[in-house]
């Protein structure tokens, strides 16, 4: 017998569909979700497209604009900045306690994620996706539902818009290597200060991740060598409008 499908997992099936729909850029930030259409596309009435929609807007990755309706979130440098700073405070805990908590089948599944992402020559939301996965494992390490759930609320939205970057193929398999760094971080107790190679994975991909917060000039500036030497005109782009 088919299971029967009530209105709160209709509701919970519809905004994890919405979900992913934003994080593979079918709804970019910006975006108008109209109740209508979305409920048309579904096959269903507009009421649980409305409540799976305020379930998103809890989780950040939409906004309710007055008078307007539902969009996805758009999020400024500042606003960027700004979750990074909280960020950095939760996920090093992450770290923190994931590391102390590491199992061989946690170490294996997170070393098998950093291979896939060092040969990865796909679709650029393929690499959003891996990357979000990879940081997912560890929260759910730290064996810490409560911390998953506020790192989930609160970064999410990060992912969404890093997967809509317009930035260089080169550039965003560059970011994707990076994360043997902080996989060597986890997997090395004590030899590694977990705060700072965070801080120094999130400079890879954003401007400035730490302004508003206690780490800001805690570490020197991103050196230059430390680039890619081609970015060209879109990775320009993305640093100039992260």
């Amino acid at each position: 017998m088919a299971a029967t499908i009530t209105p709160s997992t209709l509701k919970l099936y519809l905004s994890d569909r919405l979900r992913d729909a934003i994080l593979s850029g079918k709804y970019k930030p910006g975006d108008r979700l109209n109740e209508s259409s979305i409920a048309r596309e579904f096959g269903i009435s507009r009421i649980p497209v409305r409540e799976a929609l305020f379930q998103l807007q809890e989780s950040g990755l939409v906004t309710n604009q007055k008078h307007r309706g539902m969009f996805v979130t758009r999020l400024s440098e500042e606003d960027t900045q700004k979750i990074n700073s909280v960020r950095m405070i939760l996920e090093s805990e992450a770290l923190k306690l994931a590391r102390a908590r590491m199992t061989p089948e946690t170490a294996a599944t997170l070393t098998a994620l950093v291979d896939k992402m060092e040969v990865w020559n796909g679709e650029l939301s393929e690499a959003a996706a891996m990357d979000l996965e990879f940081h997912r494992n560890i929260w759910e390490a730290s064996g810490n539902p409560h911390l998953v759930k506020s790192l989930e609320s609160l970064v999410t939205v990060l992912f969404a818009h890093k997967t809509l970057e317009h930035v260089s193929y080169e550039l965003r398999q560059w970011r994707l290597n990076h994360h043997r760094a902080l996989l060597n971080a986890v997997l090395n107790p004590g030899e590694t200060d977990i705060p700072g190679a965070l801080l120094m994975h999130l400079r890879m991909a954003y401007k400035d991740p730490e302004k508003f917060s206690s780490m800001a000039n805690a570490l020197p500036p991103l050196s230059q060598s430390a680039a890619p030497k081609h970015r060209g005109t879109a990775a320009k782009h993305a640093v100039a409008t992260r």
